[in-house]
């Protein structure tokens, strides 16, 4: 995927001594998402790649069952605003659906009412595989951040892949919302097939409640982060059955639930 990025002149010190040069820095823009003529949401996040963020925002909170359900987006107006139209004869009360404020690149759930609010039904219970190596799980997220271009440019970008049992990498996406990546991972991997299957989800910082519940609606089993997990998202990784592994670093990791899934 291609990231947009952008410079400007900054001041750098180093060893006390300061320069003048031109810096990467990742763009950060919003886009509105209207079912109709109701907007459903305002993300900041990183443009490109719009079609998979909608496709995979659809799917991971529950407005479509299938990417089936999801015919595209169409421009509407000036500015990054779209339209999401559905396939003929899925009928949405776009209203259910409808964010209460917009949604920061940081944010992830806030404009929800309550935590029963995000608890999106998943589809169906997780699979029981797949059977994933400690050896694996430790390296993904080295894999992860050798395909993390736009942060090596800018610093300031987060990364989701999605894996499959030997490591394989079969989606991959920068975003500077975090759950912004993993949409895109996940909407892009969606249009090529669905179910996803029995895949791993890594992410390059925490994992929040937000991503788990994502990981969850789209029937992700294993999630993988480099830093720690939130309370909550350990408190749904655990009620849905998924397996949720922290501080993944070489041979040294933290299995927050369901180890049955990580093999020696």
């Amino acid at each position: 995927m291609t990231v947009d990025t952008t410079t400007r002149r900054v001041t750098r010190v180093e060893g006390g001594r300061s320069s003048t040069e031109a810096d990467h820095l990742v763009v950060e823009a919003p886009v509105e998402f209207r079912l109709g003529r109701v907007p459903i949401a305002v993300l900041m996040r990183t443009p490109g790649d719009d079609e998979s963020l909608a496709l995979g925002f659809c799917l991971t909170e529950g407005i479509i069952l299938a990417p089936a359900e999801f015919e595209g987006l169409v421009p509407e107006g000036e500015g990054d605003r779209y339209r999401i139209v559905l396939s003929p004869g899925v009928e949405i009360d776009p209203e259910r659906f409808r964010r209460n404020t917009y949604t920061t690149s940081s944010c992830g759930v806030c404009g929800k009412a309550s935590i029963d609010a995000v608890r999106v039904a998943a589809r169906g219970a997780p699979s029981a595989g797949p059977l994933v190596s400690t050896g694996v799980i430790g390296a993904l997220p080295a894999q992860l951040r050798a395909l993390q271009p736009a942060f090596d440019a800018t610093g300031a970008i987060h990364a989701a892949a999605i894996f499959d049992a030997g490591a394989s990498v079969e989606s991959v996406a920068e975003d500077v919302g975090r759950h912004n990546a993993v949409d895109k991972a996940i909407g892009e991997l969606a249009r090529r097939r669905w179910p996803l299957g029995p895949a791993v989800l890594c992410v390059s910082g925490r994992i929040s409640f937000e991503i788990v519940q994502k990981a969850a609606v789209a029937g992700i089993p294993i999630v993988v982060g480099v830093s720690a997990a939130s309370s909550l998202a350990v408190d749904l990784a655990e009620e849905m059955g998924m397996s949720l592994v922290g501080f993944a670093r070489g041979s040294s990791m933290v299995i927050y639930t369901d180890p049955g899934r990580i093999t020696d």
